[in-house]
């Protein structure tokens, strides 16, 4: 299966659980088609850098995903549909990116 980031952002005026109940409905998506959710990283309400859809702020997810593609397109389908997430994108990965190092950098490797 493919490795799949995905970021989605919801509106400003949702509470932290009906965000947390999108993403518990787009996981049971992908789990239905046949991936997996590996992990999922909310990173709160951010300022957007311009307005989207009269939207100042966004709650804004980060899922990492390994599906078929037709799981993917599913997914995203949903997404479109759902009047909550107003920007999403989802991106083919070759690997997850591993967390940062305690000094705020990745380590790069030296060959």
């Amino acid at each position: 299966m493919t490795n799949y980031e995905s970021v989605l952002i919801a509106r400003q005026d949702l509470g932290t659980s009906q965000v947390n109940n999108i993403v518990s409905e787009l996981s049971d998506v992908i789990k239905k088609e046949g991936g997996e959710v590996v992990k999922v990283d909310n990173w709160g309400l951010k300022n957007l850098a311009y307005r989207i859809k009269k939207n100042r702020k966004g709650h804004y997810v980060l899922m990492n995903i390994t599906a078929p593609a037709n799981a993917i397109a599913e997914f995203e389908r949903i997404m479109r549909f759902n009047e909550d997430i107003i920007r999403y994108m989802t991106v083919k990965v070759d690997e997850f990116n591993s967390e940062l190092s305690s000094s705020g950098e990745t380590s790069a490797v030296e060959e």
